[in-house]
């Protein structure tokens, strides 16, 4: 792997023995990792073993939250939706970055969806699209489990996609980080985003992504230069609230806020408060947890293994909070509530949330964009809980967010 990938300890920074040890453990499961997360059927039958072997010694190097500095092959761009990505005018500093971000975000996918198969335990696989953008140029794959035990819907979304930035969105840049972002200025923008649809009304719905955005400005003198940042965070939308998942779930993310020099779990949980909230709806989408964006590249490492504990943490926060409460009894009553509070969550995605606005405007693909949705939704009209019901004690909590991670 290392002549294949030009790789080697020193240049990952990383004790032979603890690289010997992670390729190792992971070439143990490259045989079944892929089959395990994806349908057999959806498989590429061209794969052969040495892109096998040098995919899972990238998810080795992922799931210790390593960044190499290797560059993919071609046959691995050409499957992985890169090879219609042009680098005019992008330097090779540029280049590096783009393609380090696209095969971390491939590697992670990987990593979550196989997790995701361990829990749901019910035998069902991830469908796979491998999709090309009709606008600009790159692509994506789109993966969704449906109908398991645990996840009525879980889907794993990556793009990694170039562009020209239109007036509208030049102009939201400018205003956000007061960068001197100009229309029709090229863009790589390279995402992994999850959202986890729990079948029963008692486990709640996790959301999150982590994404990174490459674009160039001018700088003080008039010359241009390239310019990065990254986003993402991790979410909490129950149904029904247990306030001990909500205290687990936020002291969870601010330890991973504190590892890190540049990430504030209190900027960042307040961020999210008021990102996810319905204004028409006076009330938020769900008990939060953390987002943040226009995280600049000025600590690259810090950042790089900030955006690596984040997506290696959506399931670690997650699974402890399903296993305790997907075997929870429940009737009618609590299924309809559920599809009710689902309802929200679908109106908060198509009216406020920026990612699908962005998306559906610039040209993106429909399906992977909407992959999101909830599988089953109810409108009830004019619907009020019952006063002191379980219903009425999570509204109240929408309406006035707490300081989970303070609580005893």
């Amino acid at each position: 792997c290392r002549d294949l990938y030009g790789l080697s300890a020193s240049v990952l920074e990383l004790p032979a023995a603890l690289l010997a040890d992670a390729v190792s453990d992971d070439l143990e499961q490259s045989h079944n990792v892929a089959r395990d997360a994806v349908s057999p059927a959806r498989v590429s039958k061209d794969a052969g073993c040495g892109d096998t072997v040098a995919a899972h010694v990238m998810l080795a190097f992922a799931n210790l939250g390593v960044l190499s500095s290797a560059r993919p092959s071609a046959r691995w761009k050409r499957r992985n939706g890169l090879c219609c990505m042009s680098s005019h005018g992008a330097t090779e500093n540029d280049v590096q970055f783009q393609d380090l971000f696209a095969k971390r975000m491939y590697a992670l996918q990987d990593h979550v969806c196989h997790e995701v198969v361990e829990a749901d335990k019910s035998g069902q696989h991830f469908q796979e699209d491998e999709w090309q953008r009709t606008q600009g140029s790159g692509g994506g794959r789109t993966r969704v489990l449906e109908d398991g035990d645990l996840f009525e819907k879980a889907a794993a979304n990556v793009s990694v996609v170039r562009g020209r930035l239109n007036a509208e969105r030049a102009s939201a840049m400018r205003e956000r980080g007061n960068r001197s972002v100009e229309a029709d200025t090229e863009y790589f923008a390279a995402a992994l985003s999850i959202v986890f649809h729990s079948l029963s009304p008692m486990v709640p719905t996790l959301r999150g992504d982590v994404r990174v955005f490459q674009t160039t400005a001018r700088d003080e003198n008039g010359q241009k230069k390239s310019i990065a940042w990254a986003g993402g965070g991790a979410d909490l939308t129950p149904s029904y609230l247990y306030e001990k998942d909500a205290v687990e779930f936020h002291r969870y993310w601010k330890q991973v806020c504190d590892r890190h020099s540049v990430a504030d779990y209190a900027n960042f949980k307040a961020w999210c408060d008021r990102y996810f909230y319905i204004p028409m709806r006076k009330e938020h989408r769900g008990i939060g947890g953390i987002f943040f964006d226009d995280l600049d590249f000025s600590e690259p490492a810090q950042v790089e293994g900030f955006l690596s504990d984040v997506a290696t943490g959506w399931m670690q926060s997650f699974r402890p909070i399903a296993e305790r409460r997907r075997k929870e009894p429940y009737g009618k009553q609590e299924r309809e509530w559920q599809l009710i509070r689902r309802g929200r969550y679908a109106e908060f995605n198509l009216v406020y949330d920026r990612g699908v606005r962005f998306g559906l405007l610039g040209g993106g693909r429909t399906e992977s964009i909407m992959v999101s949705a909830p599988p089953l939704i109810r409108w009830k009209y004019n619907y009020t809980p019952a006063q002191g019901s379980r219903e009425e004690e999570l509204l109240k909590v929408l309406r006035q967010p707490r300081d989970w991670a303070s609580m005893h």
